[in-house]
């Protein structure tokens, strides 16, 4: 008999009072992604946020095809866009209280600058200035992460914490299907079922880690499904339903705050654009897979919504397009406006209190500085 014949015959039996710690039916998703749009749950959806999702899901469309401008215009370095993907950035800015944080990944620009966040500051991280343009406390958002998944457990730690301080604080984390092949993705849902924080996990599968479909990433009947090996509820939804993305990150973040412990939802969407300016996703994926997407839409879905329900004239659209433009015309500007950077600032915020040698390396520059400006002088 072989080590394996000998390993498949011994079948232990758990002692009698062994029960396991949770019963895992409740914890599983959906069989197929949930949907409001075009359903009877559409009808009780208020009208007011319909609304606004799709001022806001069009006013983001403008802004990843601007961002997207300024990268062939060599105004940014770089710029992964979320075009496709609107429905998954407004909302999880929109579901969260002021006080809450948002952990965003590098394709989140979106969701940062719907939080709240000057855009061009948004975007400072991608035109090379700075490693972060905005002060994280002030919208409560952290740091744009471009390391895959290194975001998770930073927004389980600060979830903690709050909870430890009584702070009635819910940290939302953004991920791509990518980065939950990452260990830090581990760790950070095992510590959040384990200490029960108050976090919410959004993973935007959009098909592809950079030219990797999903299906070389993992054997799981769904991203959402494990959640349930860390003892948490998995939510399975429409990621370009933008009703039912609000409908099922809002809940989460209710049972978060109510003490109720993380939960995993996985969005189902779609990355329309190339991973980056500096991808060729026609080497990996077939135009025609691009354009079946193209019909699900999430900015078309909701408008289809809308007009059934009586919602959306040609006013509305013609606002709607006209604030999108005015924001675009202000980051196209201002953007286009060379920064005024100063070499004493590479060591500004390096630490809060500067160590022996930065400050000897900063007076060394400044002596330099000044002695240029002098010699310029003469």
């Amino acid at each position: 008999m072989t080590v394996m014949e000998q390993r498949g015959a011994y079948r232990p039996t758990p002692p009698p009072a062994w029960q396991p710690r949770t019963d895992p039916a409740p914890l599983l998703p959906d069989a197929r992604p949930y949907r409001v749009l075009g359903t009877e749950a559409a009808g009780r959806t208020d009208p007011d946020l319909l609304l606004r999702l799709y001022r806001q899901l069009v006013t983001g469309r403008r802004f990843n095809a601007q961002a997207t401008a300024l990268t062939k215009q060599g105004r940014l370095a770089v710029y992964p866009s979320s075009t496709g993907q609107e429905a998954c950035e407004v909302t999880a800015a929109a579901v969260l209280e002021e006080r809450d944080w948002l952990f965003p990944s590098y394709r989140d620009t979106l969701a940062v600058v719907s939080r709240g966040v000057d855009p061009v500051r948004a975007l400072t991280l991608l035109r090379g200035d700075w490693h972060t343009g905005y002060d994280p406390h002030e919208h409560r958002v952290a740091p744009l992460s471009t390391p895959l998944a290194t975001q998770l457990p930073h927004a389980v730690g600060l979830a903690h914490a709050a909870r430890l301080k009584g702070d009635d604080v819910v940290a939302l984390a953004l991920v791509g299907d990518g980065g939950t092949s990452e260990g830090d993705f581990h760790e950070a849902l095992n510590f959040a079922a384990v200490w029960q924080a108050p976090v919410v996990f959004l993973v935007q599968n959009n098909g592809f880690a950079i030219s990797v479909p999903l299906a070389k990433q993992t054997a799981a009947p769904s991203l959402a499904h494990k959640a349930v090996g860390y003892g948490m509820p998995g939510r399975l939804v429409d990621g370009n339903d933008a009703a039912a993305v609000h409908e099922v990150l809002a809940e989460a973040v209710r049972r978060a705050r109510e003490g109720g412990g993380p939960t995993l939802v996985e969005a189902v969407t779609y990355r329309v654009e190339a991973h980056t300016n500096a991808d060729d996703a026609g080497r990996y994926r077939s135009e025609s897979e691009v354009e079946t997407w193209r019909a699900h839409d999430p900015i078309v879905l909701l408008e289809e919504e809308l007009t059934h329900r009586g919602l959306l004239d040609e006013a509305t659209r013609t606002a709607a397009r006209d604030a999108a433009e005015a924001m675009a015309a202000d980051l196209r500007a201002r953007m286009n406006a060379d920064p005024a950077l100063h070499p004493l600032d590479l060591f500004a915020h390096v630490h809060a209190r500067p160590t022996a040698q930065l400050r000897e390396q900063a007076e060394q520059l400044r002596a330099e500085l000044e002695a240029e400006a002098e010699g310029a002088g003469r």
